[in-house]
């Protein structure tokens, strides 16, 4: 929803990593932005400016001179500035207020938020020089998305690759994000857990960690520090969040309170294993007809917090066959929640491993929300804003 009908300025400068801008740009027009690419004359050599329009629907500017005040209009309107990819060449001349071309003119014009995706060689990167200017550029409050260790385009390896498109569109998201929850660390537990029976098997369960990094993902948008403690996922930790990776129940909950310290709000969406194994074979177990196991109860983690709190707030989740809302509540009350989210996994547009979620807020102190079913993102956002209303009663 941050980028519908937000004016984007796409800067697009003279590097083979041009043809990841096309992507870029469809990906933020995709997603409701009014994008409008500027070409520097060198990336016109790589890239054409109808590409661009083609995507976008709006013309593409190279010229400084075409049109008299372009250089003043087209910032005027513009929500963000993204240059992607920025060449050494580029940096430099921005960071020195050099204004020899329209992407530099209207850097000068500009006033509001900037984002630049550097891709150069990796000894070009690491040049005082270059490191110099884009220090001075962070000092002006410019962020930078990469650049990324990978192979170049003339053939070696290091840092200086361009970021890819998904890390760059969020973070053009993030820079148009209200942030009401500046200020807050967030840690936020995803996914299963893995119980060991032998050094080949384990106990788990169907989590995907979808709900949790969605979580993580809509905080650091909103401007918090992020603490992502995380079971086995195949998804991939939100840029910016500092992410701890466990199996076991025993290491998230040795996770969880070595880093309770810092948090704000604890936010528990993982599915951790009630059950363990007593007794974990060294060597893989050999098939029989039949196999028994003698489990022991794990360490109740969210319980735990709601002992241990302190003054902070806690939020727990209630994945339930059925519509057990008095379930929840109890929950809720017995483990000593601030909120509890409860979920109905047997209906349709709930449940593990989907991007989509039905839920239904409930506060400890009283209040009952239910919400459509929606993508996991939006329900992220909506535990968010209880959660951040929550966070603003206690100050």
């Amino acid at each position: 929803m941050q980028l519908i009908d937000q004016n984007i300025l796409l800067g697009v400068t003279g590097s083979i990593a041009a043809y990841k801008s096309v992507e870029l740009a469809r990906s933020l027009t995709e997603e409701g932005a009014n994008v409008h690419a500027v070409l520097t004359e060198s990336a016109c050599r790589f890239i054409t400016p109808y590409m661009f329009e083609t995507i976008t629907g709006n013309p593409a500017c190279s010229d400084l001179f075409k049109e008299p005040f372009s250089h003043i209009n087209l910032p005027k309107e513009a929500r963000l500035l993204i240059i992607a990819p920025a060449t050494a060449n580029t940096l430099n001349k921005l960071a020195c207020g050099i204004a020899d071309n329209l992407l530099s003119s209207i850097w000068l014009a500009y006033e509001g938020p900037v984002i630049m995706a550097p891709a150069m060689n990796f000894r070009m990167y690491r040049h005082p020089i270059v490191q110099k200017q884009i220090k001075a550029l962070r000092k002006l409050g410019v962020q930078f998305a990469g650049p990324v260790t990978g192979v170049l385009a003339c053939g070696e390896e290091g840092k200086g690759r361009m970021a890819d498109v998904s890390v760059i569109h969020e973070a053009a998201v993030r820079s148009l994000s209200v942030q009401d929850l500046k200020g807050q660390h967030i840690l936020v537990t995803a996914g299963p857990t893995r119980e060991p029976i032998d050094p080949v098997r384990f106990i788990s369960n169907r989590s995907s960690g979808k709900m949790g990094y969605a979580i993580a993902a809509a905080a650091l948008r909103r401007g918090a520090d992020v603490t992502l403690i995380s079971g086995p996922s195949a998804l991939r930790p939100p840029d910016g969040a500092d992410f701890i990776k466990v199996e076991s129940a025993s290491a998230m909950e040795r996770a969880v309170f070595d880093n309770l310290r810092k948090a704000t709000a604890v936010i528990m969406t993982a599915a951790v294993s009630d059950y363990s194994s007593r007794k974990i074979a060294k060597v893989k177990l050999k098939k029989k007809d039949s196999l028994s196991l003698n489990l022991k109860i794990n360490t109740d983690i969210l319980k735990k917090l709601g002992q241990k709190k302190g003054k902070r707030l806690l939020v727990g989740f209630a994945a339930e066959s059925g519509k057990n809302i008095e379930h929840a509540k109890e929950k809720m009350k017995k483990k000593n929640l601030d909120l509890i989210v409860f979920n109905d996994i047997s209906q349709k547009g709930a449940g593990f491993d989907i991007d989509t979620n039905v839920i239904t807020l409930i506060g400890a102190k009283g209040g009952m929300k239910e919400y459509p079913v929606m993508s996991k993102m939006d329900a992220a956002g909506v535990i968010l804003d209880r959660t951040g209303e929550l966070l603003k009663d206690r100050k």
